[in-house]
Protein backbone atom coordinates (compact mmCIF):
# COMPACT_ATOMS: atom_id res chain seq x y z
CA UNK A 1 0.00 0.00 0.00
CA UNK A 2 1.56 3.41 -1.17
CA UNK A 3 1.84 5.74 2.00
CA UNK A 4 0.05 8.79 2.74
CA UNK A 5 2.66 10.63 1.14
CA UNK A 6 3.02 8.38 -2.03
CA UNK A 7 -0.79 8.65 -2.64
CA UNK A 8 -0.72 12.35 -1.94
CA UNK A 9 2.34 13.08 -4.44
CA UNK A 10 0.07 10.71 -7.28
CA UNK A 11 -2.75 12.52 -7.42
CA UNK A 12 -0.75 15.88 -7.35
CA UNK A 13 1.17 14.37 -10.58
CA UNK A 14 -1.85 13.39 -12.14
CA UNK A 15 -3.78 16.43 -11.54
CA UNK A 16 -0.40 18.31 -13.28
CA UNK A 17 -0.60 15.63 -15.87
CA UNK A 18 -4.06 16.68 -16.25
CA UNK A 19 -3.55 19.99 -16.51
CA UNK A 20 -1.04 19.96 -19.53
CA UNK A 21 -3.20 17.42 -21.38
CA UNK A 22 -5.60 19.96 -21.18
CA UNK A 23 -3.97 22.79 -22.26
CA UNK A 24 -2.63 20.76 -25.77
CA UNK A 25 -5.58 19.27 -25.85
CA UNK A 26 -7.68 20.00 -29.40
CA UNK A 27 -11.45 20.52 -29.54
CA UNK A 28 -11.88 16.73 -30.69
CA UNK A 29 -10.95 15.27 -26.79
CA UNK A 30 -14.10 16.58 -25.58
CA UNK A 31 -16.31 14.90 -28.77
CA UNK A 32 -16.85 14.61 -32.30
CA UNK A 33 -15.31 12.45 -34.85
CA UNK A 34 -11.54 11.61 -34.23
CA UNK A 35 -8.90 10.37 -36.95
CA UNK A 36 -6.31 10.14 -33.75
CA UNK A 37 -6.49 8.30 -30.66
CA UNK A 38 -4.76 8.83 -27.05
CA UNK A 39 -3.86 5.34 -25.67
CA UNK A 40 -2.86 5.96 -21.81
CA UNK A 41 -0.86 2.85 -20.09
CA UNK A 42 1.40 2.11 -17.31
CA UNK A 43 3.62 0.22 -19.65
CA UNK A 44 6.07 3.35 -20.29
CA UNK A 45 9.11 0.40 -21.36
CA UNK A 46 6.61 -0.59 -24.08
CA UNK A 47 6.49 2.77 -25.78
CA UNK A 48 8.69 1.02 -29.28
CA UNK A 49 6.12 -1.46 -29.70
CA UNK A 50 2.90 0.47 -28.84
CA UNK A 51 4.22 2.94 -31.71
CA UNK A 52 4.87 -0.44 -34.34
CA UNK A 53 0.77 -0.75 -33.34
CA UNK A 54 0.26 2.52 -34.26
CA UNK A 55 1.56 1.90 -37.78
CA UNK A 56 -0.05 -1.11 -38.53
CA UNK A 57 -3.35 0.38 -36.78
CA UNK A 58 -3.31 3.15 -39.33
CA UNK A 59 -3.05 0.85 -42.79
CA UNK A 60 -5.57 -1.10 -41.03
CA UNK A 61 -8.19 0.77 -39.44
CA UNK A 62 -7.40 4.97 -40.88
CA UNK A 63 -6.76 5.55 -37.15
CA UNK A 64 -3.29 7.03 -35.58
CA UNK A 65 -2.94 5.86 -32.46
CA UNK A 66 -0.39 7.90 -29.62
CA UNK A 67 0.94 5.88 -26.94
CA UNK A 68 1.17 8.10 -23.84
CA UNK A 69 3.12 5.36 -20.76
CA UNK A 70 3.60 5.65 -17.84
CA UNK A 71 6.27 4.13 -15.04
CA UNK A 72 5.01 4.97 -11.88
CA UNK A 73 1.80 2.61 -11.35
CA UNK A 74 0.47 4.89 -8.08
CA UNK A 75 0.80 7.86 -10.72
CA UNK A 76 -0.79 6.16 -13.15
CA UNK A 77 -3.54 5.28 -11.46
CA UNK A 78 -4.32 8.25 -9.96
CA UNK A 79 -4.20 9.99 -13.20
CA UNK A 80 -7.43 8.16 -15.04
CA UNK A 81 -8.96 7.96 -12.15
CA UNK A 82 -8.83 12.15 -12.12
CA UNK A 83 -10.04 12.01 -15.68
CA UNK A 84 -13.05 10.57 -14.90
CA UNK A 85 -13.98 13.91 -13.01
CA UNK A 86 -12.67 16.01 -16.07
CA UNK A 87 -13.28 16.96 -19.37
CA UNK A 88 -10.08 15.76 -21.10
CA UNK A 89 -10.60 11.64 -20.99
CA UNK A 90 -8.30 9.11 -22.69
CA UNK A 91 -9.85 7.59 -25.59
CA UNK A 92 -7.77 4.06 -24.86
CA UNK A 93 -6.51 3.18 -21.86
CA UNK A 94 -4.57 -0.07 -19.76
CA UNK A 95 -6.27 -1.20 -16.34
CA UNK A 96 -6.74 -4.55 -14.57
CA UNK A 97 -9.13 -7.25 -14.94
CA UNK A 98 -10.75 -8.13 -11.26
CA UNK A 99 -11.98 -6.07 -8.69
CA UNK A 100 -9.92 -2.82 -10.17
CA UNK A 101 -12.35 -3.42 -13.15
CA UNK A 102 -15.33 -4.08 -11.45
CA UNK A 103 -14.55 -0.47 -9.36
CA UNK A 104 -14.78 1.66 -12.55
CA UNK A 105 -17.58 -0.24 -14.16
CA UNK A 106 -19.42 -0.22 -10.29
CA UNK A 107 -18.42 3.73 -11.10
CA UNK A 108 -20.43 3.73 -14.81
CA UNK A 109 -17.17 4.98 -16.44
CA UNK A 110 -15.88 1.98 -18.82
CA UNK A 111 -17.35 1.17 -22.02
CA UNK A 112 -19.24 -2.35 -22.12
CA UNK A 113 -17.53 -4.42 -24.97
CA UNK A 114 -20.38 -7.55 -24.96
CA UNK A 115 -20.61 -6.88 -28.37
CA UNK A 116 -16.91 -7.30 -29.12
CA UNK A 117 -16.96 -10.37 -26.79
CA UNK A 118 -19.43 -11.98 -28.68
CA UNK A 119 -18.16 -11.08 -32.56
CA UNK A 120 -14.71 -12.39 -31.72
CA UNK A 121 -15.61 -15.70 -29.58
CA UNK A 122 -18.36 -16.62 -32.53
CA UNK A 123 -14.67 -15.71 -34.84
CA UNK A 124 -12.24 -17.74 -32.72
CA UNK A 125 -10.27 -14.90 -31.66
CA UNK A 126 -11.48 -15.07 -27.99
CA UNK A 127 -12.23 -17.48 -25.92
CA UNK A 128 -15.04 -18.24 -23.28
CA UNK A 129 -12.77 -19.28 -20.89
CA UNK A 130 -10.35 -15.94 -21.13
CA UNK A 131 -14.26 -13.93 -21.16
CA UNK A 132 -15.01 -14.70 -17.66
CA UNK A 133 -12.35 -12.48 -16.64
CA UNK A 134 -13.96 -9.54 -18.36
CA UNK A 135 -17.25 -9.97 -16.85
CA UNK A 136 -18.83 -7.71 -14.14
CA UNK A 137 -22.59 -8.48 -13.86
CA UNK A 138 -22.66 -10.76 -17.29
CA UNK A 139 -21.69 -8.12 -19.18
CA UNK A 140 -18.11 -7.82 -20.62
CA UNK A 141 -15.68 -4.87 -20.03
CA UNK A 142 -12.79 -3.99 -21.74
CA UNK A 143 -11.09 -6.16 -24.37
CA UNK A 144 -7.22 -8.36 -23.64
CA UNK A 145 -4.39 -5.40 -23.63
CA UNK A 146 -2.26 -9.19 -22.68
CA UNK A 147 -2.22 -12.36 -21.61
CA UNK A 148 0.86 -14.13 -19.48
CA UNK A 149 1.24 -17.32 -17.57
CA UNK A 150 3.59 -16.82 -15.09
CA UNK A 151 6.79 -19.02 -14.08
CA UNK A 152 10.36 -19.10 -13.73
CA UNK A 153 13.15 -17.34 -15.78
CA UNK A 154 16.41 -18.82 -15.57
CA UNK A 155 20.20 -18.50 -16.90
CA UNK A 156 21.23 -21.24 -19.05
CA UNK A 157 24.90 -20.49 -18.49
CA UNK A 158 24.78 -20.34 -14.67
CA UNK A 159 22.68 -23.68 -14.92
CA UNK A 160 24.88 -25.37 -16.94
CA UNK A 161 28.10 -23.95 -14.84
CA UNK A 162 27.34 -25.96 -12.00
CA UNK A 163 25.67 -28.79 -13.73
CA UNK A 164 21.41 -27.95 -13.03
CA UNK A 165 18.72 -28.70 -15.11
CA UNK A 166 14.62 -27.48 -14.70
CA UNK A 167 13.05 -29.19 -11.76
CA UNK A 168 10.25 -31.62 -11.91
CA UNK A 169 9.24 -31.35 -8.54
CA UNK A 170 9.39 -28.67 -5.79
CA UNK A 171 12.46 -30.87 -3.87
CA UNK A 172 14.15 -30.41 -6.97
CA UNK A 173 13.57 -26.49 -6.88
CA UNK A 174 14.68 -26.19 -3.28
CA UNK A 175 17.86 -28.34 -4.17
CA UNK A 176 18.77 -25.97 -7.37
CA UNK A 177 18.13 -22.86 -4.84
CA UNK A 178 20.61 -24.54 -1.94
CA UNK A 179 23.39 -25.84 -4.32
CA UNK A 180 23.56 -22.23 -5.96
CA UNK A 181 23.67 -20.44 -2.39
CA UNK A 182 26.29 -23.31 -1.69
CA UNK A 183 28.65 -22.06 -4.48
CA UNK A 184 27.58 -18.10 -3.65
CA UNK A 185 25.26 -17.50 -6.38
CA UNK A 186 22.21 -15.44 -5.22
CA UNK A 187 19.36 -17.94 -6.32
CA UNK A 188 16.03 -15.78 -7.09
CA UNK A 189 16.18 -12.65 -7.88
CA UNK A 190 13.47 -10.03 -6.39
CA UNK A 191 10.68 -9.67 -9.19
CA UNK A 192 10.16 -5.97 -8.73
CA UNK A 193 12.57 -3.06 -7.10
CA UNK A 194 9.28 -1.98 -6.00
CA UNK A 195 5.97 -3.51 -3.88
CA UNK A 196 4.06 -3.57 -7.32
CA UNK A 197 4.54 -7.59 -7.59
CA UNK A 198 5.78 -7.98 -4.07
CA UNK A 199 2.93 -11.12 -3.89
CA UNK A 200 4.65 -12.87 -6.32
CA UNK A 201 5.95 -15.51 -4.10
CA UNK A 202 3.01 -15.40 -1.60
CA UNK A 203 0.53 -16.80 -4.66
CA UNK A 204 2.96 -19.62 -6.06
CA UNK A 205 3.42 -20.92 -2.79
CA UNK A 206 0.25 -20.50 -1.96
CA UNK A 207 -1.42 -21.79 -5.67
CA UNK A 208 0.55 -24.20 -5.33
CA UNK A 209 0.27 -25.68 -1.79
CA UNK A 210 -4.07 -25.34 -1.72
CA UNK A 211 -5.22 -23.68 -4.88
CA UNK A 212 -8.55 -23.74 -3.35
CA UNK A 213 -7.82 -21.98 -0.34
CA UNK A 214 -6.15 -18.93 -2.71
CA UNK A 215 -9.50 -19.17 -4.30
CA UNK A 216 -11.37 -19.12 -1.24
CA UNK A 217 -9.38 -16.11 -0.40
CA UNK A 218 -9.81 -13.71 -2.92
CA UNK A 219 -13.46 -14.07 -2.51
CA UNK A 220 -14.14 -13.75 1.11
CA UNK A 221 -14.75 -17.04 1.93
CA UNK A 222 -10.89 -17.62 3.67
CA UNK A 223 -9.30 -15.84 6.23
CA UNK A 224 -5.23 -14.61 6.17
CA UNK A 225 -4.72 -16.47 9.22
CA UNK A 226 -5.61 -19.61 8.56
CA UNK A 227 -3.13 -21.86 9.30
CA UNK A 228 -2.64 -22.77 5.73
CA UNK A 229 -1.75 -19.11 4.75
CA UNK A 230 0.38 -18.98 8.10
CA UNK A 231 2.35 -22.21 7.05
CA UNK A 232 2.93 -20.54 3.51
CA UNK A 233 4.14 -17.02 5.11
CA UNK A 234 6.42 -19.22 7.44
CA UNK A 235 7.85 -21.51 3.97
CA UNK A 236 8.41 -17.88 2.27
CA UNK A 237 10.48 -16.85 5.06
CA UNK A 238 12.44 -19.92 5.35
CA UNK A 239 13.56 -19.33 2.06
CA UNK A 240 14.38 -16.07 3.10
CA UNK A 241 16.50 -16.96 5.93
CA UNK A 242 18.35 -19.63 3.99
CA UNK A 243 19.45 -16.47 1.96
CA UNK A 244 17.69 -17.64 -1.34
CA UNK A 245 17.03 -13.78 -2.58
CA UNK A 246 18.36 -10.93 -3.65
CA UNK A 247 18.37 -7.66 -1.52
CA UNK A 248 14.84 -6.68 -1.28
CA UNK A 249 16.16 -2.70 -1.24
CA UNK A 250 17.78 -2.88 -4.32
CA UNK A 251 16.75 -0.72 -6.99
CA UNK A 252 17.89 -2.17 -10.20
CA UNK A 253 16.04 -3.74 -13.15
CA UNK A 254 15.54 -7.42 -12.47
CA UNK A 255 16.12 -7.76 -16.10
CA UNK A 256 19.46 -6.17 -15.38
CA UNK A 257 20.57 -8.24 -12.42
CA UNK A 258 19.49 -11.18 -14.47
CA UNK A 259 21.81 -10.37 -17.58
CA UNK A 260 25.17 -9.97 -15.17
CA UNK A 261 24.22 -13.15 -13.74
CA UNK A 262 23.73 -11.86 -10.27
CA UNK A 263 21.00 -13.79 -9.99
CA UNK A 264 20.23 -17.29 -11.71
CA UNK A 265 16.15 -17.35 -11.32
CA UNK A 266 13.30 -15.03 -11.26
CA UNK A 267 9.94 -16.01 -11.06
CA UNK A 268 7.16 -13.24 -13.72
CA UNK A 269 5.08 -13.08 -16.32
CA UNK A 270 5.62 -14.44 -20.14
CA UNK A 271 5.84 -10.50 -20.44
CA UNK A 272 9.23 -10.32 -18.83
CA UNK A 273 10.58 -11.82 -22.00
CA UNK A 274 10.29 -8.47 -23.63
CA UNK A 275 12.65 -6.83 -21.11
CA UNK A 276 15.33 -9.66 -21.61
CA UNK A 277 15.00 -9.12 -25.50
CA UNK A 278 15.59 -5.53 -25.30
CA UNK A 279 18.80 -6.52 -23.79
CA UNK A 280 20.24 -8.64 -26.27
CA UNK A 281 19.40 -12.15 -24.36
CA UNK A 282 17.83 -14.59 -26.49
CA UNK A 283 15.17 -17.07 -25.34
CA UNK A 284 16.44 -20.73 -25.64
CA UNK A 285 20.34 -19.93 -25.67
CA UNK A 286 21.03 -17.06 -23.32
CA UNK A 287 18.41 -18.00 -20.94
CA UNK A 288 15.26 -20.57 -20.48
CA UNK A 289 11.58 -20.30 -18.61
CA UNK A 290 10.08 -23.17 -16.78
CA UNK A 291 6.64 -23.43 -15.38
CA UNK A 292 7.18 -23.77 -11.50
CA UNK A 293 5.91 -27.23 -9.70
CA UNK A 294 3.26 -27.27 -7.56
CA UNK A 295 4.72 -26.96 -3.43
CA UNK A 296 2.39 -30.20 -2.59
CA UNK A 297 2.80 -32.85 -5.13
CA UNK A 298 -0.26 -34.67 -4.64
CA UNK A 299 -2.17 -31.81 -6.21
CA UNK A 300 -4.08 -33.38 -9.80
CA UNK A 301 -2.86 -30.33 -11.75
CA UNK A 302 0.22 -27.95 -11.78
CA UNK A 303 -1.21 -24.74 -10.14
CA UNK A 304 -0.15 -22.38 -13.40
CA UNK A 305 -0.48 -18.28 -12.52
CA UNK A 306 -2.18 -16.27 -15.32
CA UNK A 307 -3.08 -12.56 -16.11
CA UNK A 308 -4.49 -11.17 -18.45
CA UNK A 309 -4.29 -7.17 -18.53
CA UNK A 310 -7.26 -5.23 -20.13
CA UNK A 311 -7.09 -2.56 -22.34
CA UNK A 312 -10.65 0.10 -22.15
CA UNK A 313 -12.01 2.60 -23.07
CA UNK A 314 -14.77 4.85 -21.36
CA UNK A 315 -18.50 4.88 -21.82
CA UNK A 316 -18.06 9.13 -22.14
CA UNK A 317 -15.09 8.41 -24.86
CA UNK A 318 -14.28 11.40 -27.01
CA UNK A 319 -14.84 9.46 -29.69
CA UNK A 320 -16.67 6.69 -28.69
CA UNK A 321 -17.15 4.99 -32.56
CA UNK A 322 -13.48 5.28 -32.96
CA UNK A 323 -12.59 3.50 -29.66
CA UNK A 324 -14.88 1.16 -30.35
CA UNK A 325 -13.76 0.31 -33.55
CA UNK A 326 -9.96 0.29 -32.30
CA UNK A 327 -11.17 -2.29 -29.91
CA UNK A 328 -12.43 -4.40 -32.41
CA UNK A 329 -9.17 -4.15 -34.67
CA UNK A 330 -7.38 -4.77 -31.79
CA UNK A 331 -8.15 -8.17 -30.87
CA UNK A 332 -7.84 -9.57 -34.54
CA UNK A 333 -5.48 -11.77 -36.08
CA UNK A 334 -3.48 -9.44 -38.14
CA UNK A 335 -3.09 -6.86 -35.06
CA UNK A 336 -2.54 -10.14 -32.45
CA UNK A 337 0.33 -11.44 -34.52
CA UNK A 338 2.20 -8.16 -34.77
CA UNK A 339 1.87 -7.41 -30.84
CA UNK A 340 2.84 -10.80 -29.66
CA UNK A 341 5.54 -10.56 -31.62
CA UNK A 342 6.76 -7.40 -31.38
CA UNK A 343 7.40 -8.22 -27.67
CA UNK A 344 7.98 -12.19 -27.83
CA UNK A 345 5.19 -12.64 -25.42
CA UNK A 346 1.91 -14.90 -26.05
CA UNK A 347 -1.90 -13.95 -27.17
CA UNK A 348 -4.99 -14.27 -26.01
CA UNK A 349 -6.04 -14.73 -30.03
CA UNK A 350 -5.39 -18.40 -29.91
CA UNK A 351 -4.79 -18.49 -33.45
CA UNK A 352 -1.88 -16.44 -33.35
CA UNK A 353 1.40 -18.23 -34.19
CA UNK A 354 4.69 -17.21 -31.98
CA UNK A 355 7.45 -17.09 -33.96
CA UNK A 356 10.16 -17.60 -31.55
CA UNK A 357 9.74 -21.99 -31.47
CA UNK A 358 10.84 -21.33 -27.45
CA UNK A 359 7.72 -18.60 -26.82
CA UNK A 360 5.39 -21.32 -28.93
CA UNK A 361 6.27 -24.09 -26.61
CA UNK A 362 5.65 -22.47 -23.80
CA UNK A 363 2.22 -21.46 -24.88
CA UNK A 364 1.82 -25.55 -25.77
CA UNK A 365 2.65 -26.45 -22.60
CA UNK A 366 0.55 -23.70 -20.53
CA UNK A 367 -2.37 -24.48 -22.26
CA UNK A 368 -2.75 -28.37 -21.91
CA UNK A 369 -4.95 -30.13 -19.86
CA UNK A 370 -2.54 -30.59 -16.69
CA UNK A 371 -2.41 -27.37 -15.51
CA UNK A 372 -5.04 -25.71 -13.42
CA UNK A 373 -5.30 -21.93 -14.70
CA UNK A 374 -5.33 -19.59 -11.23
CA UNK A 375 -5.89 -15.78 -11.63
CA UNK A 376 -2.82 -13.74 -10.31
CA UNK A 377 -3.18 -12.23 -6.87
CA UNK A 378 -3.19 -8.60 -8.41
CA UNK A 379 -6.22 -9.19 -10.30
CA UNK A 380 -7.71 -11.95 -7.76
CA UNK A 381 -7.38 -9.66 -4.61
CA UNK A 382 -10.38 -6.92 -4.03
CA UNK A 383 -8.71 -3.87 -4.65
CA UNK A 384 -8.76 -2.43 -0.88
CA UNK A 385 -7.25 -6.01 0.04
CA UNK A 386 -4.60 -5.48 -2.32
CA UNK A 387 -3.61 -2.94 -1.62
CA UNK A 388 -3.03 -3.55 1.88
CA UNK A 389 -1.42 -7.07 0.86
CA UNK A 390 1.24 -5.50 -1.11
CA UNK A 391 2.42 -2.64 1.57
CA UNK A 392 2.33 -5.63 3.66
CA UNK A 393 4.48 -8.16 1.67
CA UNK A 394 6.62 -5.58 0.94
CA UNK A 395 7.62 -4.63 4.54
CA UNK A 396 7.63 -8.50 5.17
CA UNK A 397 10.50 -8.60 2.33
CA UNK A 398 12.74 -6.81 5.06
CA UNK A 399 11.62 -7.97 8.53
CA UNK A 400 10.67 -11.97 7.44
CA UNK A 401 9.67 -12.02 10.99
CA UNK A 402 6.82 -9.56 11.01
CA UNK A 403 4.80 -12.37 9.28
CA UNK A 404 1.94 -12.78 11.50
CA UNK A 405 1.16 -8.94 11.87
CA UNK A 406 1.27 -8.61 8.14
CA UNK A 407 -1.61 -11.32 7.60
CA UNK A 408 -3.19 -9.95 10.49
CA UNK A 409 -3.24 -6.18 9.00
CA UNK A 410 -4.43 -8.05 5.42
CA UNK A 411 -6.92 -9.69 7.59
CA UNK A 412 -8.30 -6.40 8.82
CA UNK A 413 -8.42 -4.89 5.19
CA UNK A 414 -10.15 -8.58 4.52
CA UNK A 415 -12.82 -8.58 6.60
CA UNK A 416 -13.87 -4.62 6.40
CA UNK A 417 -14.30 -4.94 2.63
CA UNK A 418 -16.51 -8.15 2.76
CA UNK A 419 -18.50 -6.78 5.27
CA UNK A 420 -20.33 -4.63 2.60
CA UNK A 421 -19.63 -7.05 -0.78
CA UNK A 422 -21.05 -11.06 -0.92
CA UNK A 423 -18.68 -13.07 0.05
CA UNK A 424 -18.33 -16.03 -2.27
CA UNK A 425 -19.22 -13.38 -5.81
Amino acid sequence: MPSMRMRTTAVLAAAAALAAVAGCASGNDSGGSKSGLRLYNDKGAWKPFFEQMSALGKQQTGLDMKPVGYTDEPTYTAFIKSSFRTKVKPDLFTWQTGGRLEEIVAQNQVAETTSIWQDAIKSGDLTQDLAKYYTVGGKQYCVPLNTGYWGMFYNKKIFAKYGLAPPGTWADLMKIAQTLKGKGQVPFNQTTPTSLFSFAWFEQLLAGTDPDLYERLSTGQASYTDPGVVKVMEQWKSMIDSGYFSNPGDKADPADHFKAGDAAMVISGTWFNTSMTQRGLKLGTDYGFFLIPNVQPSLPKRSLIFESGPLCSLRKAPDAAASTKYLKWWVTPAAQEKWANARGDVSGNPKVKIADPELDKITKEAANGGNRLVLRYFEAAPAPVLTAALSGFDGFLSKPGSYMSVLKDIQKANEDYWKTHKAGS
